[in-house]
């Protein structure tokens, strides 16, 4: 009889009790995500990220009282490792780029669907990223006049195919087949732009490639 699956450790951080509270109840539902806690403001959420082990947070970006990015920051301090998902009606270009730069895996707008956040979860726990293309490139638009930091060296035609696709969410074995090669190589390339950036996941890649490669990347 085979071992069950582990489940996915979630928190919910968000101001809206409605909104948590039926997230918390859909998710729940899912076989391999289980909702281990859901709370309304920052020091709760630092706090509840303390008490037990959480594999990933969503986070509303506006929390009244604080934004996300400030959780973010005092979350990392802490020497908490969980992914980031950040969930919201909407965000600006330049918060998002923000967000990006923090480390989030993915942006998750609350107009679409729970199925849809429930895949994006997956997705992340899977080692992928989760944005929508729009969001992304609007977030790579507002950094064209203020990026604080040099490319390392040009990418290389298949680097920045493979790289575009990575911000698309896609796997591994989709970036392949898009690209008409073979999986091992999808894989050497995603190693040759970690060792370029110095960066060693894929949200961390989207984070330097957003500071570095904008021009490149604005063209592909």
């Amino acid at each position: 009889m085979p071992e069950p699956t582990a489940r996915t450790r979630i928190l919910l951080v968000d101001d809206h009790t409605l909104f948590r509270e039926s997230i918390a109840r859909l998710l729940s539902r899912e076989p391999d995500l289980d909702v281990v806690g859901h709370c309304g403001s920052i020091q709760e959420g630092l706090r509840a990220l303390s008490e037990r082990p959480v594999d990933l947070v969503l986070l509303d970006y506006d929390l009244g009282q604080g934004k996300g990015n400030d959780f973010l920051r005092l979350a990392r301090e802490a020497g908490v490792e969980a992914k980031m998902l950040i969930v919201t009606a909407g965000v600006d270009p330049g918060r998002a780029a923000e967000l990006i730069r923090a480390g989030i895996s993915g942006i998750f707008l609350k107009r679409d669907s729970a199925a849809s956040l429930a895949q994006s979860i997956r997705d992340i726990m899977a080692g992928k990223v989760s944005f929508e293309r729009q969001v992304f490139e609007q977030a790579m638009a507002s950094v064209e006049s203020s990026r604080v930091e040099p490319a390392t060296g040009a990418l290389t035609d298949r680097e920045r195919h493979v790289l575009t696709s990575v911000f698309e969410g896609l796997a591994n074995k989709e970036i392949a087949a898009r690209l008409g090669v073979s999986e091992s190589s999808v894989k050497a390339t995603i190693q040759q732009l970690f060792a370029k950036t110095g960066v060693r996941t894929r949200s961390q890649l989207v984070r330097i490639a957003l500071e570095r490669y904008q021009d490149e990347l604005s063209g592909s």
